[in-house]
């Protein structure tokens, strides 16, 4: 089986490029889902959460509280890095797990995982190709505002807090560019998916 990465910036529409995949017969898997998997009720994640932020990051019913752990972790380098620390690897051994179960379904076939930070994470490293999505700096701008309520200097802070487009794009074995119309990224990431397809099969 091929495994690929596939990341992107805020509000360069990743999800919609990983839809059409999964619409193409690639098997995908998006990291937050997974991410939210690890730290479900009765989970070792949740556990460790607890150990490392205490019990008033779980709400009532004893599921994660996400606003008051965020709160706690935001703008706070040292307990960021410590979550993460304690997130990754947990998430990282369910990529592997489920990408070894497609695998054995469909040999041939193209697992892909959408995660936003493979690049920061060092992550990508452990796919065999990497796909990077991303769109001019004014579309990502005008999506991000519309979809978020956000207004214009929030915006930009929030896309300045990343890794630049084009730093992704260096490590990028294939890019697809979402500022044109739907069809035209469709089309692209058909194109994509042919390359894949032929790699996967050998």
């Amino acid at each position: 089986m091929l495994r690929v990465g596939l990341t992107g910036s805020i509000a360069v529409g990743k999800s919609f490029v990983s839809g059409v995949l999964a619409g193409l017969g690639c098997h995908v898997v998006d990291a937050d889902e997974l991410a939210r998997k690890v730290v479900g009720p009765g989970s070792e994640g949740l556990r460790k959460v607890v150990e490392a932020f205490g019990s008033n990051v779980l709400r009532e019913d004893g599921a994660l509280d996400r606003a008051a752990l965020g709160s706690l972790v935001f703008g706070d380098e040292e307990k960021r890095a410590l979550l993460n620390s304690i997130l990754h690897p947990l998430i990282i051994a369910e990529q592997d797990a489920l990408l070894k179960e497609w695998e054995l379904e469909d040999p041939r076939g193209v697992g892909i995982v959408d995660a936003a930070l493979l690049i920061e994470s060092g992550g990508f490293r452990r796919f065999d190709k990497l796909i990077v999505v991303h769109c001019r700096p004014d579309v990502q701008l005008e999506r991000l505002m519309r979809r978020n309520g956000l207004s214009l200097e929030k915006a930009e802070a929030r896309i300045n807090a990343q890794l630049p487009q084009a730093e992704k794009l260096r490590h990028a074995d294939f890019a697809v560019d979402t500022s044109g119309s739907f069809d035209e990224t469709r089309a692209r990431v058909e194109e994509v998916y042919e390359q894949l397809r032929r790699l996967a099969a050998g």
